[in-house]
């Protein structure tokens, strides 16, 4: 008899690292870790603790799940790039999930999901629509788009409550947490056409690549 799915999922595009181990629609092991910095260190450790306490191993996964961002540029290269070298290694697939679509999984409606951005913005993303933004709280009321105005749309995110004055619905909380919902979308898209993980940037880096010429390479 065929075993279920197992997802290993994580996310670093904030200030956190986080992961989780799915089967069958119940979480198995899961773990969030606050920091500023050290994802890129702290990551595969926390991994192998997580598939030791479920008793799995790497070869047991039936994919890799992981959080694309929107969020902060280090963060979210870290955690694509250890999932595409995971596929690489691995006969799993590795299987992108946007912060939107985690911060909505679970909800019983359409909802207006917000996504904290760099100096105290907001990303935004309505139902069947483009990422938005990024847009200043104190801005909202003038930047939010009119169709969203008084729509009645809930919110799940940053600014929930803010936005959710505008929208006139509700500010509600996720139903799951951030690397456990990666992992139920994940394990939704097994078997699926879908392309490598790729970042989700709405905006520009802040530091710019260098206009001078490369220096020249002497034999």
């Amino acid at each position: 008899m065929a075993q279920d799915p197992l997802i290993l999922s994580f996310d670093t595009s904030a200030a956190h690292c986080a992961a989780a181990l799915l089967s069958g629609g119940k979480i198995l092991v899961t773990r969030g870790e606050d920091m500023g910095r050290g994802q890129a260190e702290r990551l595969f450790p926390l991994l192998e603790e997580l598939l030791t306490e479920a008793g799995a191993h790497w070869a047991d996964l039936s994919a890799i799940g992981v959080g694309v961002g929107p969020g902060n540029f280090t963060g979210i290269r870290i955690a694509v790039s250890a999932a595409r070298g995971l596929a690489l290694a691995l006969p799993a697939p590795a299987i992108g999930v946007s912060t939107f679509e985690a911060l909505r999984e679970g909800a019983r409606a359409p909802v207006l999901t917000a996504v904290a951005a760099p100096r105290g913005a907001v990303y935004l993303q309505a139902p069947g629509g483009a990422p938005l933004g990024p847009v200043q709280p104190e801005d909202l009321p003038e930047d939010l788009r009119e169709d969203l105005r008084d729509s009645g749309l809930d919110v799940i995110g940053a600014e929930a409550e803010a936005l959710a004055r505008l929208t006139g619905g509700r500010a509600l909380s996720p139903a799951h947490p951030l690397a456990e919902a990666i992992a139920r979308i994940a394990a939704r898209r097994i078997g699926t056409d879908i392309a490598p993980p790729r970042p989700l940037y709405i905006r520009a880096a802040d530091a710019a690549p260098s206009r001078e010429a490369p220096p020249v390479l002497l034999d």
